[in-house]
């Protein structure tokens, strides 16, 4: 390993280590249900949170990549980004502590504007963080400084399970939320200014950005029309998030079904991330390179996870669970990534990562619809769509064989 790898590597390890430690705190199969449904009954605004936290990328994902395409570097405005993220999350907190029970509405807007803006910034920056990881690592450093920055993500996760559990035991509802958003936004900030300072390397080859927005995004649609590799892995990757039509009312299924302490709620958070753990140092750092592989092994992971969600009715079932969505998750994230990264050309690679990112990130939002299927059909009936949706994304996964070299 060059000296190079090993010090960029281990930023990308802090990084992901410190913003896990804080995002747990919201970690949409969990804590934030139990947050959203402290101010308000409503089992669709459970839904629309678990959505805002990761899906106000959306908006703005191909216009990065407009102006992107023809940066030789990113990382000042990477920079920026950060600094934007960590003013959100500190927001929510600080909403939580001086509103709080006192005007319920007024807190969920707030926390809702901390979530949204907090994922609308990580719009810009994800076409930055995978342009400067494309820059810095070669396609095998790629899959290695992934496994080893979700490994880290993992075990920031379970320290940060274990906070929440005693945060949560120890201090009264909401008060105790408030205390886990403040004190996570400055350890985030460590993280972000370790990944901060990577040096990036110049881009040999940039694009020449269009006249106008519109036309760029005339031919982005081109680009989309004519790269079969492109709209297959779109698919295999939209479908893959259907797990978000069911997972944040996991807990709350959960909530009926077992008698649920603040120990024991912390207690999902650490087996999730545990698995994480497992997940990443057992399997997908082995499958570095091998990414439709590893797609396929995430999408039979969470399908089994759904399978015993339709029995659960004991604490060991749902641990169970929580453990296969942390071994799972961080598969889709991983082969996600990569598979682009993969068919993407250098000069078009802010494009064709924004194309990808934008549309799949519909899927961040199949927990509104899942709320609505909940609140008609039940539990049972959302299981199963979402096993039949997981299991259709399978046949795009196979496409991917066809056009992918592994």
């Amino acid at each position: 390993m060059s000296k190079n790898y090993q010090i960029n590597n281990l930023k990308n390890i802090l990084h992901g280590f410190f913003l896990s430690v804080a995002t747990t705190v919201a970690e949409p199969s969990t804590i934030l249900p139990l947050i959203v449904h402290h101010f308000s009954s409503n089992l669709v605004l459970v839904g629309l949170f678990a959505s805002l936290l990761r899906g106000g990328a959306i908006a703005v994902q191909l216009v990065a990549a407009f102006y992107a395409q023809s940066y030789a570097r990113v990382m000042p405005l990477m920079r920026r980004v950060f600094l934007f993220r960590f003013l959100f999350w500190f927001l929510i907190g600080a909403a939580i502590h001086f509103v709080g029970d006192r005007n319920p509405t007024l807190t969920l807007w707030l926390i809702g504007i901390g979530l949204f803006g907090f994922s609308f910034v990580a719009g810009f920056g994800g076409i930055y963080f995978k342009e400067i990881l494309a820059k810095v690592f070669t396609r095998r450093e790629r899959g290695r400084t992934m496994a080893d920055r979700q490994l880290a993500s993992s075990v920031g996760a379970i320290i940060s399970g274990g906070i929440a559990g005693w945060v949560l035991q120890h201090y009264q509802a909401p008060e105790n939320y408030a205390v886990l958003f403040m004190l996570s936004a400055f350890l985030m900030a460590i993280g972000l200014i370790a990944f901060a300072t990577i040096e990036e390397p110049p881009k040999e080859r940039v694009s020449q950005r269009e006249e106008s927005f519109r036309l760029f995004l005339v031919n982005a649609w081109g680009i989309l029309r004519r790269d079969e590799r492109l709209r297959t892995q779109i698919a295999a990757s939209l479908l893959g998030y259907s797990f978000l039509l069911a997972m944040p009312f996991v807990i709350l299924h959960a909530k009926q079904t077992i008698h649920l302490s603040g120990w024991i709620v912390g207690s999902f958070i650490t087996v999730q991330m545990f698995g994480s753990v497992l997940g990443n140092f057992f399997l997908w750092k082995r499958f570095s390179g091998r990414y439709v592989r590893m797609l396929q092994t995430a999408y039979g992971l969470m399908i089994a996870a759904f399978l015993l969600a339709l029995f659960a009715n004991n604490v060991w079932t749902y641990g169970l669970i929580f453990l296969l969505f942390g071994i799972g998750i961080d598969g889709f994230r991983n082969a996600d990534m990569n598979l682009v990264l993969e068919i993407a050309p250098e000069e078009k690679r802010p494009v064709y990562v924004a194309i990808q990112s934008t549309i799949v990130s519909v899927g961040l939002f199949f927990s509104i619809p899942g709320g609505f299927i909940l609140e008609y059909f039940g539990y049972t009936f959302l299981y199963i769509l979402t096993i039949l949706m997981l299991a259709g994304g399978l046949y795009f996964v196979h496409r991917l064989e066809e056009f992918v070299t592994e």
